[in-house]
């Protein structure tokens, strides 16, 4: 019996960093199980290059990551989103699209707005990757029954959390 696909959606603000790198990482370990998109309110218009750095050392080509606006996932022929998380707290308190889907916030500090040394920029990216990395992989431990249950609410949000 194969398992069901689920569609993913991370949002952010500006569609650079976290919810590219939370993309990637959920496209490389969820694969065949999960896709996953990302966008933003107010995308940027292109990829941190330090979120592209990130995801080459984690193994991940980047050639297909762009910053793009969540109204892509609201138009005819969208995908139909089974998860949406919000990554940045920004994102989490604007009015968002609707989409029929089960939501949940998952913030974390802006890498990008670290300030210092080039060596403490990398730093920040590379916490928040696998930070981010850490809570798609409990995600990922959850048993595909639990994905379609009424309690994934409380449970993706404690993932959060962590």
């Amino acid at each position: 019996m194969s398992e069901k696909l689920h569609n993913v959606l991370f949002v952010c603000t500006g569609n650079s960093a976290r919810s590219i790198m939370a993309e990637g990482i959920l496209n490389k370990l969820g694969a065949g199980r999960f896709k996953a998109w990302s966008a933003g309110s107010h995308p940027k218009g292109a990829v941190h290059p330090l979120a592209v750095e990130v995801l080459e050392r984690l193994g991940m080509s980047q050639s297909d990551f762009r910053s793009k606006s969540w109204d892509e996932f609201t138009q005819p022929g969208a995908p139909e989103l089974n998860f949406v998380f919000t990554v940045c707290d920004n994102a989490a308190g604007e009015v968002c699209p609707v989409w029929p889907a089960v939501t949940a916030h998952w913030g974390i500090y802006d890498p990008v707005a670290v300030d210092g040394s080039p060596e403490r920029q990398r730093q920040a990216f590379n916490d928040v990757a696998q930070v981010l990395k850490r809570r798609i992989e409990l995600m990922l431990a959850l048993p595909e029954p639990s994905l379609a249950s009424l309690s994934i609410q409380s449970q993706l949000n404690a993932i959060g959390k962590m």
